[in-house]
Formats: structure tokens, C-alpha cells, sequence
């Protein structure tokens, strides 16, 4: 079956140019024109991947992420934000906001096409039918599920796939650099900040109910996942 992406968008030239250009590489497409209208599409049509503008009549852009992100039926929706804003600081409250990729307009349909491709090959889990375990976190890569003791943990697809990459290495190591080629892929260029954005979005969802912090930070070297001995 064809991906299909809902295009949440209010200026009209730049929603003919994104349909073009995706219907071209064949994904099916829904449409949103505002937030409220966003919200309801999403939930009754669980699109695979959402392209999501900042500014949008009735509420704005990251308002609809973070609604998205609390309902069950639909945190787990990829999420790129398309926006005006290219200032750092503007990029990290989108990605903080659950965004999983983050675009500047203008943009080309080159660049546009590539991120589509690289966010939903990322929500999709690498290995089948496998399970993985360290300490008392589990992760079910074929259902796409999370626990922490018996606790489940909801993650978005780029947290998922961070928690499951270092889940495969434990104690190991990793930069950032080695990180977004690992989760994000090298054909996106994505700011190493970004992995720091999604690094604490992570450890608030695995340490909810002040449960121990099993992701380490080493300075000026990255990130591993570590037992509170180590």
C-alpha cells in the first residue's frame, strides 16, 4: 500500500506544489487547512506521516503537534514541521514540541522529498519479530512497543529508533554525528543539536515516576545507555 501523508497547509501555491510533487513519487495524500481541521483528519484517518505548517489559522502548528503527541490514537505519527522560522531556537521548540523533522522554508522538492523518505523509513522498525532487553526496559521492535518495569512508555518513531540503536550497543559510545547517521541517515542533514533535543525527550519518557536515568552523557563525546552502576 501507498504511504499516505496528510498536508497540513493553508497557503494554496505551496499545497498544489507539495501534491505534485508527492503524488509524483506516489504517495496518496489528505488535506488540512487548519489546526482544528488537522486534529480531526489525523485522528480519524491515521495518516503515515504528517507535514505540518507553524503558522496555521485557528491554532498553530506546534499547538496541533502537541495535541497529536497526548492522544493514544495518534502520538505515534511521524511529524515533519514545515516553517518560516529558521532561527535555532525556533527549531528546537518545534522538535521539543514532538516534531520528529524540522523544515525551513523555502525549501526544494529535492530536499522536501528526502526527509518524507528518511522519516518513514525511520518509523519503521529495522528488524522484525525481535525483542530487546537491558536492565527493565524492554522493546518490542515488531509492535513498536516500549516498557520500563511494568510500566509501557510512549515514544515517538525517532525516539523509538534512538532507544532501540542504543539498545543494540549497550555501554558503547556514540556522538551525536554517529547518532543522526545511525537513526536519522546520511542522506538528510539534520544539526547535531537535534539529537540533544530528542536525547532529553527520551530520557523524560523512560524516567517518568523518577525512575533511575540509564542514558549517560559523556562530555564531549555523546551518548550511551549504561546501568546505574556503571
Amino acid at each position: 500500500m501507498k504511504p499516505v501523508i496528510l498536508i497540513v497547509e493553508d497557503e494554496a501555491a505551496l499545497v498544489t506544489l507539495l501534491r505534485y510533487n508527492l503524488e509524483r513519487e506516489g504517495y496518496d495524500l489528505l488535506k488540512a487547512r487548519d489546526g482544528e481541521e488537522a486534529l480531526t483528519v489525523a485522528q480519524e484517518e491515521k495518516p503515515d506521516l504528517i507535514l505540518l505548517d507553524w503558522m496555521l489559522p485557528l491554532m498553530s502548528g506546534l499547538q496541533v503537534c502537541r495535541q497529536l503527541r497526548r492522544d493514544r490514537e495518534t502520538r505515534e505519527i511521524p511529524i515533519i514541521l514545515l516553517t518560516a522560522r529558521g532561527e535555532e531556537t525556533d527549531k528546537v521548540r518545534g522538535l521539543e514540541s514532538g516534531a520528529d523533522d524540522y523544515i525551513t522554508k523555502p525549501f526544494s522538492p529535492a530536499e522536501l522529498l528526502a526527509r518524507v523518505r528518511a522519516v518513514l523509513r525511520r518509523a519503521v522498525p529495522a528488524t522484525s519479530g525481535e525483542t530487546l532487553s537491558f536492565a527493565d526496559i524492554s522493546v518490542d521492535l515488531n509492535a513498536h512497543r516500549v516498557r520500563r518495569g511494568e510500566r509501557n512508555v510512549h515514544l515517538g518513531p525517532t525516539e523509538f529508533r534512538l532507544l532501540s540503536h542504543l539498545m543494540q550497543h549497550p555501554g558503547r559510545v556514540f556522538s551525536r554525528e554517529q547518532l543522526l547517521d545511525a537513526v536519522w541517515g546520511h542522506d538528510v542533514y539534520v544539526e547535531p543539536r537535534t539529537v540533544d533535543v530528542h536525547i532529553r525527550r527520551l530520557r523524560k519518557a523512560l524516567n517518568e515516576g523518577e525512575q533511575s536515568d540509564l542514558i549517560r552523557t559523556v562530555r564531549s563525546a555523546g551518548y550511551s545507555l549504561d546501568s546505574p552502576s556503571s
